[in-house]
């Protein structure tokens, strides 16, 4: 049986929905692969795409996809929400099955050298695939956007891993790398203030004292006149998913705000929400195999 990897590649347009589709259409239609997913964010001006194949074949359908992201986006006018320094911000790969990290690595670099080499479009490898230390957080690259870029690109300490030197004016910069799942995870609350949100992420993030394997930012959700606490669960399994909501909830209190809801951007593995009912509603030795579901599908 040959391997499956997946890949979630996030592009910087989330409002234009005739662009986001072009770009989806270029993995919608790549025969050998399976789109899971997707979604588009206006506040964040982002959208997260979900597929999974051969890996070979995700490979190529990464490639077109940000290849027509790069004609299509223009850095130069792009604002959002989130931070973003390309048209095709990230294209990380996950090992899904009969296919190791270190295979993740090498599909990760023959990528980004694509996208340098064919697109000109600086490409940096991140997480597993990194190849500096100080590549490996993605938000160390990330750091001073694709505004930023221009100058920081000129310091020997980043010049990229495959690509030209200098910023693609239109498309930006592009990370690319291999990492284990991770859950995009956002918890809104009742306040426009976004130094609140701003103060309860420092309190949630592992970069600043708070839980070990969380990634977390304000967000200001215009639409709603809102704000949201923006995660990346990077180990749901070491930090769950309900620490993290309890957390921000007692924060909140201590600013006089309350949580309205929280949302899971792309898909999610059934364990991280089971980890969650099992602790609502304090199951005594739950399993996953109690999980109808799963019990069908083997």
């Amino acid at each position: 049986m040959p391997g499956i990897i997946e890949c979630v590649p996030n592009f910087s347009e989330g409002r234009d929905l005739q662009v986001v589709e072009q770009i989806v259409d270029e993995i919608r239609n790549f025969q050998g692969v399976k789109l899971l997913d997707y979604s588009v964010d206006a506040d964040h001006n982002r959208a997260v795409v979900t597929f999974a194949g051969e890996p070979e074949k995700v490979v190529e359908a990464a490639f077109n996809a940000a290849r027509k992201a790069a004609g299509l986006i223009d850095m130069s006018k792009h604002k959002g929400g989130h931070p973003r320094m390309g048209a095709t911000d990230v294209i990380p790969f996950i090992p899904i099955s009969e296919v190791t990290m270190e295979e993740c690595v090498r599909y990760s670099r023959e990528l980004g050298r694509r996208i340098g080499e064919e697109l000109g479009i600086p490409v940096y490898l991140y997480e597993e695939a990194a190849t500096q230390p100080h590549r490996k957080n993605l938000s160390a690259i990330r750091k001073g956007e694709y505004e930023g870029f221009f100058e920081k690109i000129k310091d020997e300490a980043w010049k990229p891993d495959f690509g030209p030197a200098e910023v693609h004016p239109k498309a930006g910069v592009t990370a690319v790398g291999a990492r284990s799942f991770l859950v995009a995870y956002n918890v809104e609350l009742d306040t426009g203030d976004i130094e609140i949100a701003n103060a309860i992420a420092k309190r949630v993030r592992h970069i600043s004292g708070g839980l070990r394997y969380v990634k977390a930012m304000g967000v200001m959700l215009e639409g709603k006149n809102r704000v949201q606490v923006s995660m990346n669960m990077v180990d749901f399994q070491k930090s769950a998913l309900y620490t993290a909501f309890e957390l921000i909830r007692i924060e909140a209190g201590r600013y006089g705000v309350n949580v309205v809801g929280s949302e899971i951007v792309g898909l999610v593995p059934m364990e991280a929400l089971m980890d969650c009912a099992a602790y609502y509603l304090r199951l005594k030795d739950f399993s996953m195999d109690q999980v109808l579901e799963k019990r069908i599908h083997e």
